[in-house]
């Protein structure tokens, strides 16, 4: 446990091993058929992706939301591993819905099949998967949907039960007279009962929630609701939250360690990013973006804000000519480079025509140092897109070993690039089997374990904005050959650790 007082460079040094020169990788676009996120206002937002495996060929496609446009699922036809990516557009009629702001994968009955949550401007969607990247909807679960404007999503497995608890974050009320500003609507939580799911019980007050996390952050076995907001409509009297996952809800507070703070919040990226085992936070906003520590010494929920010392402010466009406060939304933590340090990746874009706000608004990708500041270098690895970037994903889309990038855009079309793997550098892919009904293990601790330097993952479902990835966890491991890996189940069973060779995807499953 480390005191309060050194949350400074040096922290990340800590975690930061394995290669000591940074090299910057370079991505290559890849073509893909035209996919636009549009609409009005109700579609200002959203505009996420969802990445996983449908077809079980190991190698995962694109549902990307549309807006007023129709969503759409790029079948992952790449001709194996490392091959240079191919996508191919195959919507389902059941998936080519409109009105669809984003989606998460998830295997929510247990059979092993992923399935689809979807948030919609109007009824949400849970869709069963039935194979072959084919959906029907869930005739049993008892989940129903008024018409919300929903913009955030997250899930987790609480105690016995069989069914996932699910959030749904909304954003502002359309039917209030006297909106839309202050007029927030109120995350809603089903927590089933049964086999099946109540009523939704609304979480209030509600700041218009544009991404929401259950996240395990004091390790206690409890995974509480981490929500960002958007002080755009709640305009006043509102902030970031944290839900206390109890019998009844309740927000931490101030007096628990919580520091009440607001921004424009967009999305949620969560990591340990220093080696201390537990789980730091990446809030993308309007202007600068924050990145906090979560400090261990404390017995509450108290993130410290370094951003300015790491240098991952990421405020202003850092090519365009534009000079104007950037617009953060989706955030992902990965190694881009493999050397064993964590990296971000940060979508950008206006809202619309803020004037207030850059309108040639690049994709940020930050490179860790090896004194564990970043450094900008989305220009130099070709990743620096104008458009008005929304959600997106940083995955290794075609299993090489190195992170590729998709980015759904508003008003223009859906971005791919793929990692040229230039930078050479050791790495892992790891999948997780968990017997039902919590068959990916939603809620594990996975502990890597390089040259005796510690690195951790928490597996989750929902944060980044509007969409996120069900499949394998990357692991960069620089010049190492091997790593000792575990995984802290969700159950408490403690796995043993395993020697595994780099270079390999593995699959852990408990004893």
């Amino acid at each position: 446990m480390r005191p309060p007082s050194h949350l400074s460079l040096v922290l990340l040094t800590i975690a930061a091993p394995l290669s000591a020169a940074p090299q910057a990788p370079s991505f290559t676009p890849v073509p893909v058929a035209e996919h636009i996120y549009g609409g009005g206002w109700e579609h200002y937002v959203g505009g996420g992706l969802a990445v996983f495996d449908c077809n079980g060929d190991a190698l995962p496609e694109l549902y990307a939301a549309g807006g007023e446009n129709p969503a759409q699922l790029f079948m992952n036809t790449t001709d194996g591993d490392g091959a240079a990516l191919s996508f191919a557009l195959d919507t389902p009629e059941e998936l080519a819905l409109t009105g669809v702001t984003g989606a998460y994968p998830l295997d929510i009955d247990g059979d092993s099949i992923l399935d689809l949550a979807i948030m919609r401007a109007g009824t949400d969607v849970l869709l069963k998967g039935s194979g072959s990247c084919h959906f029907t909807p869930f005739a049993d679960l008892g989940f129903s949907s008024d018409n919300h404007w929903t913009t955030g999503f997250s899930a987790t497995w609480e105690g016995g039960n069989t069914l996932p608890t699910l959030a749904f974050g909304t954003y502002v009320d359309r039917t209030d007279p006297n909106g839309p500003f202050g007029t927030c609507d109120d995350t809603l939580l089903y927590r089933p009962k049964d086999g099946h799911y109540d009523t939704a019980k609304a979480l209030s007050p509600g700041f218009c929630a544009l991404s929401v996390l259950f996240s395990d952050w004091n390790h206690n076995g409890r995974a509480d609701l981490r929500l960002s907001n958007d002080r755009h409509y709640y305009v006043r009297g509102g902030q970031e939250q944290l839900w206390a996952m109890e019998d009844t809800p309740r927000l931490y507070t101030a007096e628990e360690g919580w520091k009440p703070y607001a921004l424009w919040g967009m999305g949620i990226a969560s990591r340990d990013m220093n080696g201390d085992g537990y789980q730091d936070v990446y809030l993308t906003s309007m202007g600068d973006q924050k990145f906090q520590l979560q400090n261990p010494a404390s017995d509450g929920p108290v993130w410290e804000d370094v951003t300015y010392g790491f240098g991952t402010t990421a405020h202003r466009p850092y090519t365009g000519g534009d000079g104007r406060p950037s617009t953060g939304w989706h955030a992902a933590f990965g190694d881009v480079n493999n050397d064993g340090r964590d990296d971000i990746f940060v979508t950008k874009g206006n809202v619309e025509q803020m004037p207030g706000a850059a309108q040639k608004d690049p994709n940020n990708l930050m490179l860790q140092q090896a004194d564990g500041s970043f450094v900008e270098i989305g220009e130099a690895a070709g990743i620096a897109s104008l458009h008005r970037g929304r959600g997106g994903a940083l995955v290794d889309l075609n299993r090489d070993g190195f992170l590729d990038i998709a980015v759904v855009n508003r008003r223009a079309a859906m971005e791919v690039w793929q990692n040229d793997g230039a930078t050479g550098g050791n790495w892992l892919l790891l999948r997780l089997e968990a017997r039902a009904p919590n068959t990916r293990a939603v809620g594990a601790f996975i502990e890597i374990d390089v040259d005796g330097q510690r690195m951790m993952r928490e597996v989750t479902i929902g944060g980044g904005h509007a969409g996120g990835d069900s499949g394998d966890f990357h692991v960069g491991l620089g010049a190492a050959a091997t790593a000792m890996v575990r995984v802290i189940w969700p159950d408490g069973q403690i796995g043993e650790w395993q020697d595994l060779e780099a270079n390999q995807r593995v699959t852990l499953s408990p004893q």
